[in-house]
């Protein structure tokens, strides 16, 4: 059987990145950076705005609280109609005073307000701490109707013991808070903070 290969952002290369993961099939990452102004030029129509004008103030959301990466999870609802699931996966930073790794995964974990799931984890690169709780949309979204979404979050110190890394997967599909809280489980398991690609690395699919 042949498997796609993996596809390796120019990113991942940069001499200023501090932190690596990888996403399962079915991730599209969105530029934040450009989605904030891609529907708000001038020459554009009203009625544009109207249809995308949720999309840029989310990517200034995002991007005001720290948020350095987003992909939009597109997958099929294998035990539902069968219609397609929507998802929003992203990476922000926080500061912190310095700890050990383990007492700022514990502390994010007991810090996070209306949690109906709290979990230690041991990742293969050091301890961290899974959130789930469900919230509404945040107004500044302008959607027509209430919309409550499920939102599992990942604390993952870095090695410095001085940051955290939160990985928060969203989606609407909260009778499938299982399934999401194992996949963002899985994405946080893939993090390193030292670089796990090798100079003579090729992208290349793995052959039958």
């Amino acid at each position: 059987m042949r498997r796609a290969p993996y596809a390796i952002d120019d990113s991942a290369h940069s001499e200023n990145a501090d932190i690596w993961f990888a996403m399962p099939p079915g991730f599209v990452c969105l530029p934040l950076d450009e989605l904030t102004t891609s529907w708000c030029t001038p020459v554009q129509e009203p009625s544009g705005l109207a249809v995308f004008g949720p999309v840029p103030r989310l990517a200034r959301l995002l991007l005001e609280a720290g948020t350095v990466h987003c992909s939009l999870g597109l997958h099929a609802d294998d035990v539902g109609d069968g219609g397609t699931l929507l998802s929003l996966f992203t990476l922000a930073w926080r500061a912190t005073g310095w700890a050990p790794r383990s007492v700022l995964a514990a502390r994010a974990a007991a810090g996070a307000e209306w949690a109906e799931h709290i979990e230690a984890l041991e990742l293969p690169c050091g301890p961290a701490a899974l959130v789930q709780t469900r919230l509404s949309a945040p107004s500044e979204l302008g959607l027509t109707a209430p919309c409550e979404l499920l939102q599992s979050t990942v604390y993952v110190p870095c090695p410095d013991g001085e940051r955290i890394a939160i990985l928060s997967l969203a989606t609407t599909a909260v009778e499938q808070a299982g399934h999401y809280r194992a996949l963002l489980t899985d994405i946080a398991g893939t993090v390193s903070f030292e670089n796990p690609l090798t100079d003579a690395f090729t992208d290349v699919p793995d052959k039958d």
